[in-house]
């Protein structure tokens, strides 16, 4: 009796679960439209009136130069993002992107996995073909290459011409996995590549160590991969199959998840090829190769174990958190407040206890350390790489003075009160805050933050001169000792 009143309970989640998330869906799909529909009236009343005439604005040559002497910035998506040209008009960093004139921002595909967002970003910047590896292709079943990009945005990219990156959410882990691929030399016919092709990291509300949302959403504790039979996710990626299968090219090119090297549509895959995908023998979802199973804390574990904070490299970090403490338990701070696709998901988070029959994901994992949460990411998660070792950190006050000294390898974090997506999609709902944090973040870019060529052992005598802990460090800059 018991276990069929679970199946109901679990049943009755997933149902709530798809229609909050099936609404908020459509409404952006809906502004998207929206917007676009108006620019295109706007513009055909602006055509049928005379415009006032008037001289074109010279552009001084030495502003074409000051443009190029500056270090791109590079936004990157989270999980269910979408890059410049998607979605029409709409714009996902909530019109950020204009408040510089030097911002990128690819589309990396809204649900593949994060070693193949590395990729594409790689080659987005770059120009070619976009390589995933013959091994990788041969161990989950796609193609080799993808997409084409004839001209590279960013084609003089090297260790003298480097880059600033922005990441929200998914995005910010995706770009530590580029910069050990580029320390790597893992891009083929790219020997000179190294870490130094990157000046700065910003993560916000970044994923750099897992989330325990993805299982609630229904990936399986026991593994981090693998997907529960009645779960949200299941829905999710039979409605994503479907989607991909009937390849609409006005709606692939207003929406895309990124499975191009998986030729799923029909009239490469056939019925046949539908049939596998749905029934798990091949396509994406088979084998674990898409961004949920790479948002566990297991898989974080793991790939934590490679990824190194670079002492060339500026590190930041923002983490948001939207939970107080009643009595003793934490909850969402309000039901007004946060986002209504995030509320249900940051109550489940904040009681959220891992399985007592399974070992715990890591070694010292305590389930109060991961109650905080922004409605996606727990905030231990996003304060900085701290599993399965801490990297060097120190805290930063969010009114810090933007005139001092900064130094490469270390992740400076701060935590902001805040939802998921308070700094994305809509600058409305943050207001004066938006603003506040993309000056900031844009101004540290360009004002703060020079080339410095330093050795491990300067990294080491900057650290310490910064920690301030007594006898035992527990801030972990004294992480090189």
């Amino acid at each position: 009796m018991l276990g069929l009143w679970s199946l109901y309970l679990a049943i009755a989640e997933v149902i709530v679960s798809i229609v909050v998330h099936l609404s908020y869906a459509l409404s952006i799909f809906g502004s998207a439209v929206w917007i676009d529909v108006m620019s295109i009236l706007s513009a055909s009343s602006s055509s049928n009136s005379t415009p006032p005439r008037h001289k074109p604005k010279k552009r001084d040559s030495s502003d074409d130069k000051l443009l190029v002497q500056k270090a791109p910035i590079v936004l990157v998506h989270g999980i269910f993002g979408f890059g410049k040209g998607r979605l029409g008009s709409l714009s996902y960093w909530g019109g950020a992107e204009q408040r510089d004139d030097r911002i990128l921002v690819p589309d990396l595909g809204a649900l593949t996995s994060i070693h193949d967002r590395a990729r594409v970003l790689f080659y987005y910047l770059k120009g070619g073909t976009v390589d995933y590896g013959f091994e990788r292709s041969q161990q989950f079943g796609h193609s080799q290459f993808g997409r084409i990009y004839d001209q590279g945005h960013y084609p003089e990219w090297d260790e003298n011409h480097p880059i600033h990156i922005v990441g929200h959410s998914t995005g910010a882990q995706v770009v530590r996995v580029l910069q050990q691929m580029l320390a790597e030399k893992a891009f083929a016919g790219h020997k000179s590549t190294s870490a130094d092709w990157v000046l700065s990291i910003t993560s916000l509300s970044g994923a750099l160590n897992g989330t325990t949302r993805v299982f609630l959403d229904g990936i399986c504790p026991e593994d981090g991969q693998t997907m529960k039979s009645i779960s949200l996710l299941q829905v999710l990626r039979v409605a994503v199959l479907l989607y991909e299968w009937l390849d609409i090219p006005a709606l692939k090119r207003y929406y895309d998840f990124g499975f191009d090297h998986y030729n799923l549509p029909w009239h490469k895959a056939g019925m046949s090829g539908l049939r596998d995908t749905m029934l798990g023998r091949s396509g994406p979802f088979a084998k674990g190769n898409w961004v949920l199973p790479d948002l566990s804390i297991q898989y974080a574990v793991e790939v934590n174990k490679r990824l190194q904070t670079y002492p060339n490299t500026y590190y930041f970090s923002y983490a948001t958190n939207h939970t107080r403490k009643v009595f003793s338990q934490k909850l969402p701070r309000s039901f007004l407040g946060t986002h209504p696709l995030l509320f249900l998901r940051a109550l489940q988070m904040c009681l959220w206890r891992h399985p007592s029959h399974l070992p715990p994901p890591y070694e010292g994992y305590r389930d109060d350390d991961w109650q905080d949460n922004d409605g996606a990411l727990n905030t231990v998660s996003q304060l900085y790489p701290r599993i399965p070792h801490e990297h060097p950190h120190c805290e930063l006050d969010i009114e810090f003075n933007y005139d001092q000294v900064l130094k490469p390898g270390i992740w400076y974090y701060t935590t902001l009160e805040a939802d998921h997506v308070y700094f994305v999609i809509n600058r409305d709902r943050a207001g004066v805050h938006f603003d506040v944090l993309y000056d900031g973040i844009f101004q540290r870019c360009r004002t703060q933050m020079k080339r410095v060529l330093m050795s491990s052992q300067t990294v080491e005598a900057a650290v310490k001169s910064i920690c301030v802990c007594e006898n035992e460090c527990v801030c972990g800059l004294r992480l090189f000792e």
